[in-house]
């Protein structure tokens, strides 16, 4: 199961939305929108406790941010086969370019460059669409034959006339690897993504090939294909294994190399074990030690400085199976940390309370722990967008005998708020005044709840029957997982219980948490699909399935209403408890789905409800949006460490916050680039 919630749109949308208001002085003394490009926003973020660390949690956050950047090769690679090739080129252009830079021409090319480093390839981060440049490629020619003292990566042999005749048609032909990541449910998935998990294969020889060697009958099954590429070679499927001496192995002994440093300073025997643990599982490849790992990782409940690293999450696989690496390096926040621990003592009530069919529900809600962190290092496929809320780990069986960890990233969401202060998108989507205010006052609070609500406990609910793998639903399995967390978390907002517990102040706050979820799966995040296109992104279909489902549903009793004014178009909520009772009835459905492995009754749901775009409603709500000359998408520049060295010895680290993205990338591109 897939634990991310909703990359960047949900902060976004909170912050433009709720205005979140902080302490002025805030907002004076620290620069947090350091550029814009495309429909893109990049922000710093701040890393609030840092300095009342002891020494050796510093030098630890140190050594654990490290191996949070020597994966970055990984990822790119991962995103597509030619990614680093490219990166390497355009990194290269970039230093060496003799010719003018203040043409419009020049323009247009930084601009792409800088998509290409935010994605972590030549695919949107968020669409999976192929980038398209806004310039020729003869003027792309005339850049690498104009650039000096720089080395381009080509291959032995090849000549600089063959590099760029191979490069041309990578970069500019939109036919060539189009989509990263295909949902497309009538063609085969592995053949038309673009994503390299996989190799001169079909969807069914994969599927075929896991179905060989799936133990259906193991309690404990490993997550198959979890850490490893699969190629067909020499008429052969050969699985080439991410390890030290394997697949990504020059980058992987990197990791390890700081990993071993973070193990030497490490807090306490529990989290030595931790990462001594992962160390094995990335020098043998061996699924059974990340499990063993993963299992000391969520029992590691007592120390304050947190890391994850690893091939985790599996959004970027059409088929579900294959993951991404990532990394997150982070300290305990305690005082936010008592809010999300509320949640968590009450587990057992929850499940218990929830609106599901018995037979789903969990007898014990074991082992779920939860905190409010600060994010210290962002690495991987979280970076430079990032996740505001992550629960893990993925395995089902781990989950239900060990429990789970869940996070909140309140610094991340902080920035996002901040640096969207006085937006005038809530004013220009929100029906009316008292909407509006409802949603200043407790949207940011409210927000985190939902967050808390869907990590926590959401993703953590239920059970799958006896057989029933978590593979069943195939390309459905992440909407609707992310689906069945929200609906969770919707249904449990407007519950009195959570007043009583004294997580929200009254059921105003849960209120506009529900005109904010309505309002973006109806219409807002259309913001970020482009003109024709459908929605192929978990975290949106899943959006846009609850709301459109209740919507639907809700019509007799006039629950939603379609307003009109102005030619303008507005949804507003009329009986929020009926809505609650609709997502009880989607969440039961849905737990039944997860629960059965009804792969033909998920498929029906996501296509009906979560793909499709009203063509009509999605030209006003970008027309709208244009006008506020506004970015969908944000994401972040990682703050730098610098050791203090006495004598030989790390007595301190002292932080700095670089407002150059350029600088940065390029940065990265040279340090921490190796293969």
């Amino acid at each position: 199961m897939k634990k991310f919630l909703a990359m960047v749109l949900l902060g976004i949308v909170a912050c433009y939305t709720a205005g979140c208001r902080k302490p002025a002085e805030t907002r004076q003394t620290f620069k947090w929108e350091i550029d814009r490009f495309a429909d893109i926003r990049i922000l710093r973020y701040q890393v609030p406790g840092f300095e009342q660390l002891t020494p050796r949690q510093k030098e630890l956050i140190y050594y654990l941010s490290e191996a949070a950047l020597w994966g970055r090769d990984i990822i790119f690679d991962q995103n597509y086969k030619h990614n680093l090739k490219i990166r390497k080129t355009l990194d290269a252009i970039v230093e060496g370019y003799q010719g003018d830079r203040t043409t419009p021409d020049w323009e247009n090319f930084m601009v792409y460059v800088k998509r290409v480093w935010f994605s972590n390839g030549i695919h949107h981060h968020y669409s999976t669409d192929k980038i398209m440049p806004e310039f020729s490629s003869e003027y792309f020619e005339s850049l690498i034959r104009g650039s000096q003292g720089v080395a381009f990566p080509l291959e032995e042999g090849q000549t600089i006339d063959d590099f760029i005749a191979f490069l041309k048609p990578i970069i500019f032909d939109p036919t060539v690897a189009p989509k990263k990541v295909s949902q497309d449910p009538s063609g085969d998935l592995v053949a038309n993504s673009a994503v390299n998990f996989y190799e001169g294969l079909t969807q069914k020889e994969v599927e075929e090939y896991y179905a060989r060697i799936i133990d259906k009958n193991d309690p404990t099954p490993i997550s198959y294909g979890l850490n490893s590429r699969l190629v067909k070679r020499d008429g052969k499927i050969v699985e080439e294994v991410y390890r030290v001496g394997g697949k990504y192995g020059p980058a992987i002994e990197k990791i390890v190399y700081w990993l071993e440093k973070a193990a030497a300073v490490a807090e306490n025997d529990q989290q030595r074990r931790v990462i001594e643990k992962l160390i094995e599982y990335y020098r043998t490849g061996d699924l059974r030690k990340f499990d063993e790992y993963s299992i000391l990782w969520v029992n590691d409940t007592e120390s304050a400085v947190d890391f994850i690293n690893g091939f985790i999450e599996v959004y970027n696989d059409p088929l579900g199976m294959k993951a991404s690496w990532e990394a997150l390096v982070n300290f305990k926040n305690p005082e936010a940390t008592k809010r999300v621990a509320v949640i968590s003592e009450n587990a057992q009530w929850f499940e218990d309370h929830s609106p599901i069919d018995p037979r789903f529900k969990r007898e014990k809600a074991t082992g779920v722990s939860a905190k409010v962190i600060t994010a210290a290092m962002l690495g991987g496929d979280c970076y430079p967008s990032t996740p505001i809320g992550i629960n893990l780990p993925n395995a089902n069986w781990i989950r239900r005998t060990h429990g789970s960890k869940s996070v909140t990233l309140e610094n991340i969401t902080y920035a996002y708020d901040q640096s969207s202060l006085d937006s005038p998108f809530g004013p220009e989507f929100t029906y009316n005044e008292e909407i509006l205010e409802r949603i200043k006052k407790y949207g940011s609070l409210a927000g985190n709840v939902h967050t808390d609500l869907h990590e926590v406990l959401g993703h953590g609910s239920g059970k799958l029957l006896p057989g029933v793998s978590s593979e069943a639903l195939k390309n459905y399995h992440s909407p609707v997982e992310e689906a069945r967390a929200d609906l969770f978390a919707l249904y449990f907002m407007m519950d009195p219980k959570l007043v009583e517990l004294g997580v929200l102040p009254d059921e105003e706050a849960a209120r506009a948490e529900y005109d904010v979820q309505i309002r973006n799966g109806l219409m807002t995040q259309l913001t970020r699909i482009q003109p024709g296109k459908t929605i192929e992104q978990a975290h949106m279909r899943a959006r846009a399935l609850i709301s459109h489902w209740v919507y639907e549903k809700g019509q007799p009793d006039n629950v939603i209403s379609k307003v009109t004014r102005d030619g303008k178009t507005f949804f507003v909520i009329n009986d929020y408890q009926k809505l609650r009772q609709l997502y009880g009835e989607l969440l039961r459905e849905i737990q039944r789905i997860t629960s059965e492995g009804d792969y033909e009754a998920a498929r029906a749901l996501v296509e009906k409800y979560g793909v499709q775009v009203d063509q009509e409603l999605h030209r006003e709500v970008l027309e709208r949006y244009r006008k506020l000359n506004l970015a969908p998408y944000a994401g972040f520049i990682n703050p730098e460490y610098t050791p203090v060295v006495v004598d030989g010895r790390m007595t301190d680290v002292k932080i700095s916050h670089p407002d150059d993205y350029v600088k940065q990338m390029l940065h990265y591109g040279k340090a921490y680039s190796i293969l």
